[in-house]
């Protein structure tokens, strides 16, 4: 088998390009990784690995001495640890090992200097860094990538393709907080003429084993597995005059978009949901679901994007995800073929009547995290729309369950129904046959759906992904996930929770904790879902 290679030249003719090249380099360096430097004496190979580990430490001041003597330095960055060598008075391998080198370079990102004194020592997969310096025109610089670094490097020469195309002349780029997603987004600055942006990184997403039918779970839920949904559903928002990102460039096959940066103005304070701008997101919501809308979308020139409908197949398998993570989580077993059976059975009797019911555009991420607030636009332009890529058609009360349900923020009850009430106020307006009633038997049922969902992910991104912050929003969920239940459309369905997952409220990871030391998951005990629907349905009124 052929090695995996990719090779990339460029000229770095002043000192500040051989800076801004480092830290290009160092945006794409992860824990694990090796790069090695070459070049002759006074090519400038301390000056580039000092430049890089200011930048992975975020320290431009950072005392970086040449490790010529000492062999090896090593420094603590947020999450990892960097590894700084220099091997030019090596004269045996087993030297690195007296210096305590394995231990070390162990999921340390290491940079070495004169790695060729090493031998086989160097991992296969790595980044060859070689500095030449001419007189004439400066530092000429070759980078190649072996290995796992190969398509690591070749993404790097796509974002500075798209930068060029976009005209962000060596931008500053900030890392943002990722979201539960592989999805990764930088925030861009340009420093010759101010403009921002977003880099979005998206590569293509690998399909995931068949599990049901001969397709992944992607396929079976209509995951968007590249940018083009964005890029189409973006598109598509504006037109009908929404306020969606901007694409100001794209590489649809790395999986790149450079998109406007709607700025970071929140939907929420310190105190919460802000009512008035939450009812705007209500009122967009109405206006589109009363809209006849297209199902496929141009992407450019000849792409488009069909969207998918969300339909059983969809909606049951994102309800299994309960069974897959958390039930084993809390439950502390596998559930056996019977218990599995009469859930999924359930869940196919309870959507027929959301799959009979009304469809339109469904964005599936509609909630406050995923808003930008615009006060300086006008109308429902105000609230800027982030998250869009996996829309399917679906029925209208999805959106609106994911706003007024939301898994990470606590929304008041007393909120949630007037926010009900306000959107069958705006969709009756347009349409005097709008069924309040139907609408909010979806609303629950689909409410109940999505919290099943969502309980499975979070135990997901814990117990698979490493990322056990998202348990904390467990109770949250399922005091949702009550609420729903209790509504008369889910009575079956509730004697299953009820029998297979008894007092499903403590959360699955402490269950010898009580409900008032989750007071964001304690809900007050009520009539459930079933008796403030019916208050939003007298308020509509």
């Amino acid at each position: 088998m052929s090695e995996t290679r990719i090779e990339w030249r460029v000229d770095l003719p002043e000192e500040a390009a051989t800076l801004r090249m480092a830290q290009k380099i160092a945006a794409e360096l992860r824990p694990g990784d090796l790069v090695t430097l070459s070049g002759e004496l006074g090519a400038g190979k301390t000056t580039f690995a000092r430049a890089i580990i200011r930048a992975l430490t975020r320290d431009p001041g950072l005392e970086v001495p040449s490790p010529t003597y000492t062999l090896l330095q090593t420094y603590d960055a947020a999450d990892f640890r960097i590894v700084h060598a220099d091997l030019y008075r090596v004269a045996d391998i087993a030297e690195l090992v007296e210096l305590g080198w394995e231990d070390a370079a162990e999921n340390a990102i290491v940079l070495v200097e004169w790695a060729e004194k090493a031998g086989e020592a160097l991992a296969e997969d790595r980044l060859e860094v070689r500095l030449d310096m001419s007189p004439e025109d400066g530092r000429h610089l070759r980078l190649t990538g072996h290995g796992r670094l190969a398509p690591r490097l070749q993404r790097a020469m796509a974002i500075e393709n798209l930068f060029e195309k976009a005209g962000f002349v060596d931008p500053r780029r900030d890392p943002m907080q990722g979201d539960a997603s592989t999805r990764a987004y930088e925030r861009v600055h340009s420093q010759q003429d101010g403009r921002k942006a977003i880099l979005m990184i998206a590569p293509r997403r690998a399909d995931g084993p068949p599990i049901r039918l001969g397709k992944s779970y992607s396929a079976l839920a209509h995951l968007a597995e590249s940018v083009h949904a964005f890029v189409a559903m973006a598109k598509a928002l504006r037109e009908q005059g929404y306020s969606a990102p901007v694409i100001h460039a794209a590489d649809l096959d790395a999986g790149l978009l450079l998109v406007e940066d709607l700025g970071s103005g929140s939907m929420t304070d310190e105190n919460g949901p802000i009512a008035e701008r939450y009812a705007l997101a209500v009122d967009l919501l109405a206006e589109l679901h009363g809209r006849n809308l297209p199902t496929e979308l141009p992407v450019d020139g000849i792409l488009t994007h069909k969207l998918h409908r969300y339909d059983l197949e969809a909606l049951t398998i994102e309800t299994e995800l309960l069974l897959d993570w958390y039930f084993p989580a809390f439950a502390k077993k596998t559930p056996n073929a019977g218990t599995r059976l009469s859930f999924v059975d359930g869940w196919v009797n309870a959507l027929q009547a959301v799959l009979e019911g009304e469809r339109t555009w469904t964005l599936r991420d509609y909630f406050s995290a995923n808003f930008v607030w615009l006060p300086e636009r006008e109308g429902l332009a105000r609230v800027g729309l982030l998250d869009f890529q996996d829309c399917v058609i679906g029925h209208p009360a999805y959106d609106l369950v994911s706003l007024l349900q939301d898994a990470r923020l606590d929304v008041p009850e007393a909120l949630e129904l007037q926010m009900l009430a306000r959107y069958a106020r705006a969709r009756r307006a347009r349409d005097p046959d709008f069924d309040m009633q139907a609408f909010t038997t979806a609303y629950a049922i689909l409410g109940a759906q999505r919290a099943s969902k969502i309980l499975g992910i979070f135990v997901r991104l814990d117990r698979r992904d490493g990322k056990p912050a998202y348990l904390a929003y467990l109770p949250r969920v399922e005091g949702c996930l009550r609420r729903c239940l209790a509504h008369p459309a889910l009575a079956k369905l509730k004697t299953w929770y009820d029998t297979h997952l008894p007092g499903f409220a403590s959360a699955p990871t402490e269950p010898e904790n009580d409900a008032s030391e989750h007071p964001q998951g304690a809900a007050e005990e009520s009539d459930g879902a079933g008796g403030g629907l019916r208050q939003a349905h007298e308020a509509a009124d």
